[in-house]
């Protein structure tokens, strides 16, 4: 995860810390067992390439090449997703959990800028 702004890095750190937080909850619910907690760090991987394909299609350079990357990052996506559920057989609440870091980080965020924003 790349980004040049300082939201958009702040961001990106509370997604992954956040995923590993979440990681580690499934480890101690499932009491040891690692298959949620690998579905949580799967989900959270699906959820990095689909932010990383949005992320260059606001930030890209050409509009053909750039329609060309996010359809064949969507595809790799979608292959993933098949893999990790119907191959892998991922736990299903670890992969959502997971997928759910970056929503978790944007709303953590938001309470932080307004938190910011009331106190001044």
């Amino acid at each position: 995860m790349t980004g040049a702004d300082p939201f958009r890095r702040r961001l990106e750190r509370t997604a992954i810390v956040v995923c590993l937080a979440m990681t580690a909850v499934a480890l101690v619910v499932a009491r040891g067992r690692p298959g949620p907690a690998v579905g949580v760090l799967a989900g959270g991987l699906l959820i990095g390439v689909s932010y990383w394909t949005i992320s260059l299609a606001v930030y890209g350079e050409k509009v053909p090449w750039t329609l060309a990357r996010v359809v064949l990052r969507y595809a790799l996506l979608g292959l993933l997703a098949y893999v990790m559920i119907a191959r892998l057989r991922l736990h299903p609440l670890g992969l959502l959990a997971g997928a759910s870091s970056v929503v978790a980080a944007a709303s953590i965020e938001a309470c932080r800028l307004f938190l910011t924003k009331s106190r001044t």
